[in-house]
């Protein structure tokens, strides 16, 4: 990727990516942001190219152009209007590569997902049914942030329509991956219960994405909320088969905010789902035997209706 920067007006070029309504930008974000693309790409190459389906349907989405727009708008509405984290095609993509390796790990362990197990289809409709409401989970925030995940499934139905045609000849087969997508898309929040295996993976992958690479941005536009300053804290985070369970959740954090999203995000979006006796979440401070936190706020003042972060 080229890492030339461009700038006009509001419009920021960060190689093939655009970013609107951001005036002030970082390099160091959008090498975090280009680094997290790659990893999550070959992670999502690398597990379904065992699968015809879950392929195809990974090879539509990211060539899709209108599905990009709409990944960008939503960036717009939330980091560059809300100053909040990330919820755009980065996001997206980082909580899709989750959700493969979680469902992966299951599959592996011998854990009989509801797709699988219900009858509704094999392990390449598993794969496709979390791959694709992964994609497509936040692509509502472009409405407003509030009830996002209904507008999700509304944006999202046009896309399936398209998409699941090319994929499927049974049209009542579509219409069961359809509902299975929806599902997961709708209760991805965690005050909603998600009652498949399949949508309680995507709730939880979306838990995950809780590094620093997701408030960069937002903390160097000045926001010093406790989402972002919590992500800021968190420096990277592992999805591993267990020993005790079949999944292990390793989060490794550089300040003790980052309790906030292991606890507040992470850990109550996997209660609100069917995984509770089937993963392992483990946080701990690095580097260890250091006595002190790396700091991330120097001075807050408040300012009109918000507290603005001084750094120098």
């Amino acid at each position: 990727m080229d890492t030339k920067l461009f700038k006009f007006n509001t419009i920021v070029m960060y190689g093939e990516k655009m970013y609107l309504g951001i005036n002030k930008f970082s390099e160091e974000w959008m090498k975090i942001e280009a680094e997290l693309d790659r990893k999550s790409e070959k992670t999502i190459s690398e597990i379904v190219s065992k699968y015809d389906k879950a392929r195809y349907a990974w090879n539509y989405i990211r060539n899709n152009n209108f599905i990009k727009g709409l990944w960008e708008m939503s960036d717009y509405i939330v980091v560059g209007k809300m100053q909040y984290n990330a919820h755009g095609d980065t996001h997206a993509r980082v909580v899709a590569a989750n959700g493969l390796k979680i469902l992966n790990i299951l599959l592996n362990k011998n854990v009989n997902v509801d797709i699988i197990k219900d009858g509704i289809g094999d392990v390449d409709d598993a794969n496709l049914v979390v791959l694709v409401s992964a994609l497509l989970h936040d692509i509502g925030n472009q409405v407003n942030r509030k009830d996002h995940n209904l507008h999700s499934c509304i944006l999202a139905m046009p896309i399936l329509d398209k998409l699941l045609p090319q994929i499927y000849r049974n049209d009542f087969k579509i219409s069961q991956i359809r509902a299975c997508i929806l599902h997961a898309i709708y209760t991805h929040m965690e005050d909603l219960k998600s009652y498949t295996t399949e949508a309680s993976i995507v709730k939880l992958a979306d838990g995950t994405d809780i590094t620093k690479g997701r408030s960069r941005l937002p903390y160097d536009l000045g926001n010093v909320d406790i989402h972002v300053i919590s992500a800021m804290s968190v420096e990277d985070v592992e999805i591993v088969p267990g020993d005790e369970k079949p999944v292990e959740i390793r989060i490794y954090m550089t300040n003790s905010a980052g309790v906030f999203q292991v606890e507040e995000i992470l850990y109550r979006k996997l209660v609100a789902g069917v995984l509770t006796g089937l993963v392992k979440i483990v946080a701990k401070t690095i580097p260890e035997k250091i006595e002190t936190d790396k700091r991330i706020v120097r001075k807050i003042v408040s300012e009109k209706n918000r507290f603005i972060h001084i750094k120098d």
